[in-house]
């Protein structure tokens, strides 16, 4: 009789550690990897979708079938314990039963279950649909009288996210990279493609500043040296004044013109041949911008203000570069934007995106107030430095190197360790001598 008993004993102990794995298995599983097995046939994946779907009753089941598991064996082995020791035999009982029940029946299924938590849900995910078919009118009470406790306490509503989808997406792509399992290059596109729609286009766009452009009234002959000369294929032209842009030149059209000439370039008039221009707000949200681009079949656009003044210009290409990272090809004129130093600092230009430095240091520097480096300095300090003035923030020292006019041209970046910005951020008591 007592080997009948032991052996109840142990299969509740099996049971156990089925439903404690099973619990640590669906709750750890990824709900995005059973989508993606299920939509490639596994219907095991699609039981554990649905498993998931109804985690309340789920929880329940599990916490119900491991705790009648647990109180059985334990009841059953306080009984053989008591028949062969008297009143003693529950302490042996309760000291033996704790042991077996915490490893092999808690710490061990969901150790294994932890560790391969996607295979151990596909491995119990019909077991446990069939559990919860059998405990499904004990499990519709247990819901109901949850549910009313949690009113009663005003626990009751809806399950708010602290972040949104966007930002848990992003969080998990942070988190393989850390790991290993995501490089660096893959995590920056990721990341790339989910902040189109927070960037707008003045963020991403050549600032008029740094356009390239030529004035229409330019003798034919030496329009077409100009046209040459640069590595764009696309050319804004103005007349009168920079501000005044009546055309946008294709080199491809100009070539056009220059064969129907038969070489004669003093005969071309570039007016007519110009495309042209395409101006877009600088608010527009980048995402739109991109549908635009592919919706009007062109890569070119003329940005403005609200105040219909030309801000600079943005390209498909600009768009593609803040997913894939910067796009250079033959014709490219290298531009040493950010330049290491021996001593660990980074001398940096400072019409430098502060996007793009984030991206190839792997800094975090915020990029919500100002688009540039210099910007951000500018921001921070509230006016326009001097040449060898310095500043610290966001964990970095900013000293200028060079100024021209109101432009902050070049700057020195060097991390601070945070233990000597807190130092500096402390008063110095007067008359304290060092």
């Amino acid at each position: 009789m007592d080997w009948l008993g032991f052996t109840i004993v142990v299969l509740c102990l099996l049971v156990s550690g089925f439903f404690a794995a099973s619990e640590t298995a669906l709750i750890g599983a990824s709900r995005a990897s059973m989508l993606r097995l299920s939509k490639q046939g596994n219907r095991d994946a699609d039981v554990v979708s649905r498993l998931l779907a109804m985690r309340e009753r789920l929880i329940g089941a599990l916490l119900l079938g491991n705790n009648i598991a647990n109180i059985s064996a334990s009841a059953l082995a306080t009984s053989i314990f008591t028949s062969w020791f008297g009143d003693v035999g529950v302490l042996y009982a309760t000291g033996v039963m704790t042991v077996l029940v915490v490893i092999f029946a808690e710490v061990l299924p969901k150790t294994i279950a932890i560790n391969a938590p996607d295979r151990m849900a596909l491995a119990v995910a019909r077991p446990m649909r069939m559990t919860m078919y059998v405990l499904g009118p004990l499990l519709r009470i247990v819901e109901v009288i949850v549910r009313l406790l949690m009113r009663m306490f005003g626990l009751a509503g809806e399950h708010q996210a602290i972040l949104s989808p966007t930002e848990r997406l992003r969080g998990a792509v942070d988190l393989l990279h850390h790991e290993g399992k995501v490089e660096k290059q893959d995590r920056d596109m990721l990341g790339g493609l989910l902040d189109l729609r927070e960037l707008q286009v003045s963020d991403v766009m050549i600032h008029r500043t740094e356009m390239m452009m030529i004035n229409a009234d330019l003798p034919p002959e030496e329009l077409v040296r100009e046209v040459l000369a640069t590595e764009y294929t696309r050319i804004p032209l103005w007349r009168e004044k920079s501000e005044n842009i009546i055309g946008v030149l294709h080199a491809k059209d100009l070539l056009r013109a220059i064969r129907a000439s038969d070489g004669d370039t003093s005969r071309i008039d570039v007016s007519t041949i110009a495309l042209p221009p395409w101006f877009v707000p600088e608010m527009r949200p980048v995402s739109e911008q991109l549908k635009a681009f592919r919706r009007r079949k062109t890569h070119f656009a003329l940005v403005v203000d609200e105040y219909g003044e030309v801000e600079g210009l943005v390209t498909l290409e600009d768009i593609l570069e803040e997913i894939v990272g910067d796009i250079s090809d033959e014709h490219d004129v290298v531009v040493a934007g950010v330049r290491a130093q021996p001593d660990g600092s980074v001398v940096v230009d400072g019409s430098v995106p502060i996007r793009d430095l984030n991206r190839a240091l792997d800094w975090h520097l915020p990029d919500e107030e100002a688009t540039t480096v210099a910007g951000l300095v500018i921001h921070e300090a509230r006016s326009i430095p001097d040449r060898g003035q310095s500043f610290t923030f966001h964990g970095f020292r900013f000293r200028v190197l060079r100024r021209e006019r109101n432009r902050i041209t070049a700057l020195r970046i060097s991390p601070v360790p945070r233990e000597s910005e807190v130092d500096e951020a402390k008063p110095r008591r007067a008359g304290t001598s060092f």
